[in-house]
């Protein structure tokens, strides 16, 4: 099985690469996983963003996060990333992925993908 392609959404890439050093790299590695059809090492669902949506959690000295849903053939699409300043995640950084996920079912159903 090849790697599927990762497909940044929205500004998810531009974030990932604000990260500090650390995390982007941990961040590249638990992509690659992802790719490969297995899971990250740091991870839960988000049911509240939508099904199949997942969280890697990455923890350097600073939390950070990165949302993305992998179970469509074709790619794994990184819905959106963010550092985590509390221990309860922002309502806006949920609506953030919310939004993101709603745009790609609604383009992938209009065959306009990714």
């Amino acid at each position: 099985m090849s790697d599927k392609a990762l497909f940044w959404l929205g500004s998810s890439r531009t974030d990932v690469r604000a990260f500090p050093s650390d995390a982007r790299r941990a961040a590249g590695y638990q992509f690659r996983r992802v790719q490969k059809g297995l899971d990250p090492n740091d991870w839960k669902p988000i049911s509240s963003v939508g099904a199949s949506v997942r969280e890697i959690r990455i923890r350097t000295g600073r939390e950070h996060r990165v949302l993305y849903i992998a179970k469509f053939v074709e790619a794994v699409y990184v819905l959106h990333a963010f550092e985590k300043p509390t221990r309860k995640t922002r309502k806006r950084d949920l609506e953030v992925a919310r939004e993101r996920l709603r745009t790609l079912i609604m383009r992938r159903r209009n065959e306009d993908v990714p």
